[in-house]
């Protein structure tokens, strides 16, 4: 594989059952991937320095990919080092997972080409250091996720076509997480509860009071369907019957909004393509 994939996801439902004493809100949600993402390329190097060529030089430590690859290399003692490349297309803050979703795949692709061959659960560990959406990444396939996320139980779900709606606006999560109004005692539920529809996203009120940008995209695109938003915003989406109906919704989306259509997916392209078996222990340290 020369081109590495890197998914985006939808949260399908987010609810906030809790809040732990350090402050991190405790969740449930169904994530499942999109066949609309990133694409990254890693080059090997000799001389053990991590380089990203979209970073600018002194900002390398702010970016996921060069975090992940750098603790990834210390914590295995490996002595490569990687020229990252990335053609970015997954919108930032649209709640779509594009960092997390980046710095996954810098983990699965050095673990191979530096010759780790690191179980997965060894690599989400390192990637739930980074960030809570990490994990569900590495692991490679939909999930039903607790705890701050990091708990991860695989989910088998139908793969319909998306409408993905992104306004022109940038969520902050740590202002919405804040926000004294967010509903933080949702009562946990199953995954039955879940099959039957009995779910919904948080988060939503806040973000719509806060962002008039992201309560226009769910007016508008609620004329085709049931609009739901993923993470903490900014992006809408609906799911439709057919692609054909998916390009006619894109074809007459707002002005200034980014559209786009996409395939549901319940396995990572990269576990994909080299068969890999999913691996959902919790490593041993």
């Amino acid at each position: 594989m020369t081109v590495w994939p890197a998914p985006a996801k939808v949260n399908l439902f987010l609810h906030v059952t809790g809040r732990r004493a350090d402050g991190y809100h405790l969740l449930q949600t169904v994530f499942q991937f999109l066949d609309f993402g990133d694409e990254l390329r890693f080059f090997p190097t000799v001389d053990g320095a991590i380089r990203h060529a979209a970073v600018p030089t002194g900002l390398e430590a702010e970016d996921l990919c060069v975090r992940a690859a750098r603790r990834l290399q210390a914590q295995s003692g490996c002595r490569q080092g990687a020229e990252i490349t990335l053609v970015k297309r997954i919108p930032l803050g649209a709640g779509l997972g594009g960092g997390s979703s980046d710095a996954a795949t810098t983990l699965l692709a050095l673990n191979r080409l530096w010759g780790l061959d690191w179980p997965l659960a060894r690599l989400a560990e390192i990637g739930l250091a980074l960030g809570a959406d990490i994990p569900v990444f590495v692991h490679g396939h939909a999930a039903w996720a607790e705890g701050v996320g990091e708990r991860l139980t695989p989910i088998e779900l139908a793969c319909p076509w998306f409408v993905v709606l992104v306004p022109p606006v940038h969520v902050s999560t740590v202002e919405i997480f804040s926000d004294p109004g967010l509903t933080r005692n949702t009562a946990p539920i199953t995954i039955r509860d879940f099959h039957a529809g009995r779910v919904g996203n948080d988060l939503a009120a806040v973000v719509r009071r806060r962002y008039p940008q992201v309560d226009q995209a769910f007016s508008w695109l609620g004329q085709f369907g049931e609009a739901r938003m993923t993470g903490s915003g900014a992006s809408v989406f609906v799911t439709v019957s057919t692609e054909r109906e998916a390009q006619a919704i894109v074809a007459r989306s707002p002005a200034g909004c980014f559209a786009f259509v996409a395939s549901g997916l319940n396995e990572h392209p990269i576990h994909r393509h080299y068969n890999v078996v999913a691996d959902w222990g919790v490593a041993k340290r």
